[in-house]
């Protein structure tokens, strides 16, 4: 469908000798007072005005945004491609191949049936830790996932061949919002329509709530249902209020021995106690260009223990260090460039920008801290965590009992007391931290100082690694740290979602048995991003990120 451009905002712009069309945001009267977050949004309108669905009255509505007011207008945005996992992916494909049947029975021509939206789907959510603590456990753990899921491994392969713009990646490579962020996100979209090379924000929807993850690398995204996701596919817009942003500033660095994990916590419990429910995030100020990109996909991605639809970074000299870095073409880098300076997407921190409400936080007052034992706002100062995890311990031990322990004797000969409070399950995992090669250089290098001093792991405690990509295995192995790790139990089990999800595997029996016959109280410690209660483990009653 041909663009009404009732602001005649449709333009040209070269880049190293090629021309693509965009549609200009200086157009419209007011956009340039607009947070980031809602140029995109803006932009999105006038590229999609159709007269009906989309009208010049929207995007005036929009431009003449009133920070102040509360959201009363709906807006149709249309996101530029839409990424799925497997679990809630797969009913997505079953009904376009549905479609398809229907088109054969009524007589027409099935192969007409595809994604008008480029649609990306990652396998990552059917890895469990079944075996762990040895050197073959990811082999072994990715055998039996095929075993398992060999029915639709087999169905998303046919997908993948039979649909045109729709791409599988395969079990083993990596959680999908890490796969998106170090390879599928655009970050400016280039796409021929209607023969025409065409320029425009990559803006995406997901069916997993962590699709925030992205908006780290400056592309507006949020998770949303299986319904809403095929209609994007489909070509159809998403219905939404023009929300109300919270600018959040961030001034100064962070301190030595804090970490990302530690801002996002802090965000986290700031944010939460804030209210922004329905509300975009938007970090801005001067501290945001000492913000590294990974760190900005850490925060990205907890959004939704925020509370928040989206948790903006704008795009900068960082984004772009991270797009080389990642192995993005020197073309689309220079796209980046050109297209954000030309649309007023840049970051700029002198500018000033409206936004609905605000909040600061110096990251050099941030301190290390974990979040628990079951939502991942109630954070903890690191030098308080051993008195109130005593506290905690009480609420899920009966009175009188904190210190109750079984005797535990395991197949092999081991035999060992476990007591209440007891770390069972202790697990490097998630995208939202192994996404970040800060966090888990920092973590190998505790494991090399701790091997180095003879220190080992409790025969109680279930170890795994699952990273989030394989460049992390890459850079362990380089960094000669894998070693160090494997000390401690600490093996790679498989490349997905794993623990953070719930899929860290049984226990061991014994230990299982014990557990639930004397009504232990045992804790999770992992890098996830969620704690609720029962989430990690059936056995696991306190969870700490």
């Amino acid at each position: 469908m041909s663009t009404v451009d009732s602001f005649g905002s449709k333009g040209v712009l070269s880049v190293n000798g090629t021309d693509y069309e965009i549609f200009r945001l200086k157009a419209v009267e007011g956009s340039q007072k607009l947070p980031y977050s809602l140029k995109v949004l803006l932009e999105n309108l006038l590229r999609t005005e159709d007269g009906a669905n989309i009208t010049e009255g929207h995007i005036k509505a929009l431009a003449n945004w009133d920070p102040s007011a509360e959201p009363d207008t709906e807006i149709q945005f249309t996101p530029a491609r839409v990424i799925m996992q497997d679990f809630t992916g797969v009913p997505c494909v079953v009904d376009l191949a549905t479609m398809r049947e229907a088109v054969k029975e009524l007589g027409g021509d099935p192969s007409k049936i595809n994604p008008l939206a480029p649609a990306e789907l990652v396998i990552d959510h059917s890895v469990q830790i079944d075996t762990f603590g040895t050197a073959d456990a990811i082999t072994r753990n990715m055998d039996i996932e095929y075993q398992r899921n060999g029915e639709r491994y087999k169905f998303l392969r046919w997908g993948q061949t039979a649909f045109d713009d729709f791409k599988v990646v395969p079990p083993g490579m990596g959680i999908v919002h890490q796969v998106n962020i170090e390879y599928l996100a655009r970050t400016i979209m280039a796409r021929e329509v209607g023969g025409v090379l065409r320029a425009y924000p990559d803006t995406v929807v997901g069916t997993d709530s962590h699709t925030t993850m992205v908006n780290g690398l400056g592309v507006l995204g949020w998770g949303v249902g299986g319904i809403e996701a095929e209609a994007a596919m489909l070509g159809q817009p998403v219905s939404m209020l023009i929300p109300r942003v919270v600018g959040f500033k961030l001034t100064g660095s962070i301190p030595s021995g804090a970490t990302a994990t530690d801002v996002v916590l802090t965000i986290t419990e700031m944010l939460r106690e804030h209210g922004v429910v329905g509300k975009f995030v938007e970090f801005y100020g001067e501290g945001v260009g000492q913000v590294p990109l990974a760190n900005r996909a850490t925060i990205g991605n907890m959004s939704p223990e925020f509370g928040s639809t989206a948790a903006m970074f704008p795009i900068d000299e960082k984004t772009l260090e991270y797009l080389r870095l990642t192995g993005r073409s020197e073309e689309q880098v220079a796209l980046v460039e050109a297209y954000t300076k030309e649309q007023g997407l840049w970051h700029d921190p002198s500018v000033d920008v409206e936004y609905s409400e605000y909040l600061e936080l110096d990251l050099s007052t941030v301190v290390p801290s974990i979040a628990g034992p079951k939502r991942p706002q109630d954070r903890i100062l690191l030098s308080d965590s051993k008195s109130q995890f005593k506290s905690d311990i009480k609420n899920y031990a009966k009175d009188g009992e904190t210190d109750k322990s079984a005797q535990v004797s395991m197949a092999d000969g081991r035999e060992f007391e476990l007591k209440n409070g007891a770390v069972s399950i202790a697990s490097i995992t998630s995208c939202t931290n192994t996404s970040n090669p800060s966090v888990m250089m920092a973590a190998g290098v505790l494991a090399r100082n701790a091997a180095a001093k003879g220190l080992t792991a409790k025969p109680w405690v279930k170890t795994s690694i699952a990273p989030g990509s394989k460049v992390v295995t890459d850079y362990y192995e380089k960094a000669g740290l894998l070693p160090d790790l494997e000390k401690l139990g600490f093996y790679v089990v498989g490349y997905g979602c794993a623990t953070c999800i719930g899929n860290s595997g049984p226990l061991e029996p014994e230990i299982s048995e014990a557990i639930q016959s004397e009504d232990l109280s045992v804790t999770a410690v992992l890098s996830g991003n969620r704690n609720f209660e029962g989430r990690i483990s059936p056995d696991v009653k306190m969870n700490y990120l």
